[in-house]
């Protein structure tokens, strides 16, 4: 008997998933309990959602904690989307990704920050292969959701080096922790609903407090973080700074070219493509005219749309509204924060609003 014939098949519908939450450095998490309608809402260090996640975390000092921010069936929670997948990948994930890799190729998160997130830049794929012998680097996107002020400050976030930032200079405000020089270094964009920006590896950035955001990226969770504790003062550990390449060999990963203000957003702010489906709006929020790594849409739906299976997996997210998925006999009960997983064998489905407010979804794609 192989290992995979003891676990159950979900390939040819598609399937809710749990929410696993992810513990991190920062602190937040409170709008995302807002997004599941939980009574208790609070800020922790549990700031983030994973979706459809085949990857585990990597923290220093939880080692001890299998599989942290794998995804489960929500029928069968102790089988993980990573062994279903591995058990017959051109069933779930296409053809064309089953022969790429058999994996994902892409891992996709909600975060609310309550504090500034620590300064970081993550490996581009050619960096990853050569520091971390992995095929994937960490190129992101974010799409801002919304957020709140923190001390009287809009949401923001920091993107970039400015023009004349050295390897030398960084790695000087690094051995003093000179923080505010840090951020000097580096370009703010207050942000609001709506928003898309593109973090290529390599790229220096931070979340701003306040924001509230969805992530799609290459699927590692390799963060080079360059201040030793956070803003609300947990000590960070060494390993959880220089991912185990040392403090001197993992400035390699940072790119020290810089930019205006105005070539950083025309460089990585994506403007939205909007295309009509019926009453159906979907945005190309990030499409592979922008990275081949990925494609988010959002949906908005006010009354019903059908949905044509393309012979390659995606995944649901739901940010507000309710209703239902209906695919042949199977139908799946939508409301927000529900997330689903789209086998490449399943067929055509119709999304059904309740008759109250529309459906918004966002629908992530692998790479291209």
């Amino acid at each position: 008997m192989k290992s995979s014939d003891h676990l159950p098949s979900f390939a040819k519908a598609p399937f809710a998933l749990d929410n696993p939450r992810v513990w991190r450095t920062c602190l937040g998490g409170k709008l995302l309990d807002a997004l599941h309608g939980r009574t208790v809402q609070e800020d922790s260090h549990f700031p983030e959602e994973w979706i459809a996640s085949t990857v585990t975390a990597r923290n220093a000092g939880r080692e001890q904690i299998a599989d942290e921010g794998l995804s489960h069936p929500e029928a069968a929670p102790q089988v993980s989307l990573r062994e279903l997948i591995g058990s017959d990948p051109a069933a779930y994930l296409g053809a064309k990704s089953a022969q790429r890799d058999g994996q994902m190729g892409v891992l996709i998160k909600l975060i609310d920050s309550s504090e500034r997130l620590s300064i970081q830049v993550h490996p581009s794929r050619q960096q990853a292969k050569a520091l971390f012998q992995s095929e994937y680097g960490k190129t992101e996107c974010w799409h801002i959701l919304g957020g709140r002020e923190t001390d009287g400050e809009k949401p923001a976030i920091y993107l970039g080096f400015r023009p004349g930032i050295t390897r030398e200079y960084w790695s000087e405000l690094f051995e003093r922790q000179n923080i505010p020089g840090m951020l000097e270094c580096m370009h703010r964009f207050e942000v609001s609903r709506g928003n898309t920006f593109l973090i290529e590896g390599g790229t220096p950035h931070a979340i701003g407090a306040g924001c509230f955001l969805a992530e799609i990226q290459e699927p590692t969770d390799y963060t080079i973080r360059v201040e030793r504790s956070t803003p609300s003062g947990l000590h960070i550990a060494d390993s959880m700074c220089h991912q185990g390449l040392g403090f001197e060999k993992m400035f390699d990963c940072f790119s020290y070219t810089g930019y205006s203000d105005e070539d950083t957003l025309k460089k990585w702010k994506i403007p939205g493509r909007v295309e009509i489906e019926d009453t159906t709006l979907r945005t190309q929020l990030i499409g592979y005219s922008n990275t081949p790594m990925f494609r988010m849409d959002s949906l908005w739906i006010p009354s019903r749309a059908h949905l044509q299976q393309i012979g390659e997996f995606s995944v649901f997210c739901v940010l507000a509204g309710s209703g239902r998925l209906v695919c042949g006999t199977s139908e799946l009960p939508l409301s927000p924060g529900r997330q689903v997983f789209f086998p490449a064998q399943s067929g055509d489905c119709d999304v059904l609003t309740d008759g109250g407010e529309p459906l918004e979804i966002l629908q992530c794609f692998g790479p291209l």
